[in-house]
């Protein structure tokens, strides 16, 4: 569904149930390639597993309805689909505690739009026991895998942020989905965890993007330089990383990856070179910092210029505010498809604290989280 709506001011609750009402389906088995038998729930003590279908409650969400959105999809069979059908849609998010609650929703929303939910396969990266069986309890017959991502793989490489949500190695797993997903894997949808999707998410996967290896929607009016510090730009062998091509900026929140193009030229070594240069610049008698925030700088510098355009409409971000505090925004002109609380402020916790901006209440019909309600 198309959902063209120009939001401004105060947006009322019940536009969001009239323009984002669910809809229903039914999935096949879950798959996982780990198991876990405990699960920190909310008060820090550890459950040993019983029965997967108590577990969401143990851990405070409810168990999200099944969906058959359209009578002509196929339903796969009992024992379940390969992840190497190339009938998949493939999506990549994290799970981890803190933004464990808003991973599930921005599940929960791509079921609810999918027009064939039975052929969307998640690809859940983790880096703590037990929270995939979460998943299950929430998702009864969701189509799953879920890998562990090693935050050794990464930490070494991390330097201090602006947000220190930006520093946890999860935040990096993205930059090794080529590495982590199976080889028959071609091509899959990178989501953060703090976005809901309004839109059937086939049409984000059918978005071509020609012979580049990332699509994201740009954002060329942005002044580019400010992603990158002083020292950055007066030295002329790191300026030059930029020559030849005309950066933008583009958020890694919402990314199509050709995982082929990826691996054939070796970009997750090419990110971790740059992020080497910043930790060399930032060491006691180092030359000095070459960017201040965490993840985004290294995608830019090996990518800005060279990404496949994608529509505006597939990533209506900062929705959080800035990250010193934050701060309600109004969504960008034009029609929506995602709406992305990038930004320090979560729809979550400014719901729960009773201060929420406006747009929080389009992100609210989607959390499982809590006791059901009328």
């Amino acid at each position: 569904m198309l959902w063209l709506v120009r939001l401004s001011g105060l947006c009322s609750a019940a536009m969001v149930m009239v323009v984002l009402s669910p809809s229903f389906q039914s999935f096949p088995p879950a798959e996982a390639i780990r198991s876990s038998h405990y699960l920190r729930a909310p008060s820090g003590r550890y459950h040993r597993v019983a029965a997967v279908s108590d577990f969401a409650d143990r851990y405070g969400f409810r168990r999200a309805p099944s969906f058959r959105n359209a009578a002509d999809c196929e339903v796969p069979s009992a024992d379940g689909t390969s992840v190497c059908d190339p009938s998949l849609v493939h999506i990549a998010i994290t799970l981890d505690e803190e933004y464990l609650r808003g991973s599930i929703a921005a599940v929960h929303s791509v079921l609810t739009h999918a027009r064939c939910p039975e052929s969307v396969f998640f690809h859940f990266l983790v880096s703590q026991p037990g929270l995939e069986p979460v998943v299950r309890s929430a998702f009864p017959g969701l189509r799953f895998k879920a890998y562990y991502f090693d935050p050794d793989r990464v930490r070494g490489l991390i330097s201090t942020s602006v947000r220190q949500a930006l520093e946890q190695p999860l935040n990096y797993a993205r930059n090794y989905l080529a590495d982590i997903l199976e080889r028959c894997v071609r091509r899959v949808i990178y989501l953060d965890s703090d976005l809901v999707v309004v839109d059937d998410i086939a049409k984000l996967w059918r978005t071509g993007l020609g012979s580049r290896a990332v699509g994201a929607p740009e954002y060329c009016h942005a002044n580019f330089t400010k992603y990158f510090t002083p020292r950055f730009w007066s030295d002329r062998q790191l300026a030059a990383a930029f020559a030849g091509r005309r950066p933008c900026y583009f958020n890694t929140g919402v990314m199509v990856l050709d995982l082929v193009r990826w691996r054939r030229s070796g970009y997750t070594r090419q990110i971790e070179q740059w992020m080497e240069v910043q930790k060399g610049g930032e060491a006691p008698g180092g030359p000095g910092r070459i960017y201040e925030l965490g993840s985004l700088p290294p995608f830019l510098l090996v990518f800005a210029g060279h990404v496949a355009p994608i529509e505006h409409r597939w990533n209506q971000h900062g929705l959080g505010g800035d990250n010193v505090k934050g701060s309600c925004r109004d969504l960008h002109a034009g029609p929506v498809s995602l709406l992305h609380w990038s930004g320090s402020g979560k729809p979550w916790a400014r719901l729960d604290s009773n201060r929420p901006c406006p747009l929080d209440h389009l992100w609210a019909p989607y959390d499982l989280y809590g006791p059901a309600v009328a």
